[in-house]
């Protein structure tokens, strides 16, 4: 938790996929210190037929390695999302080669009632986790 949801044109290489995901992973445990094993990550690739990312009028180019990123979390706060936002752009431009201009993210709050990890358990409720 939280679970990172990537939408991506199609075309990327399975290399390029770990890359994005690992980089992603690592900047999430270092900005918000959530646990290394707190991993929860989907790719969804896209034919550009599919999937339409304008700037909204701000005049940021994107190219085919534009990345969407929805975050599904905990409340977090405005100090760490905005870290977040900046920690990834920058991880993402130095390691996998990938521009800021190319990078969306949308954070998507919830509670702790809103989450089970698995066997009928609300694991945060519970004091489980």
């Amino acid at each position: 938790m939280p679970l990172l949801k990537f939408h991506l044109y199609k075309g990327r290489s399975t290399d390029e996929l770990d890359g994005l995901l690992d980089v992603a992973h690592d900047v999430m445990v270092q900005t918000f210190g959530v646990s290394a094993e707190d991993r929860y990550q989907i790719v969804n690739e896209h034919a550009p037929s599919h999937m339409r990312a304008l700037d909204t009028g701000l005049d940021i180019p994107r190219t085919e390695k534009f990345v969407l990123l929805e975050v599904v979390s905990r409340p977090r706060g405005t100090p760490a999302k905005v870290a977040f936002y900046e920690n990834l752009c920058s991880a993402l431009q130095e390691k996998c080669g990938v521009p800021a201009s190319d990078v969306m993210i949308s954070f998507t709050e919830n509670s702790d009632d809103d989450w089970s990890f698995g066997l009928g358990r609300a694991q945060f409720l519970t004091g489980e986790l």
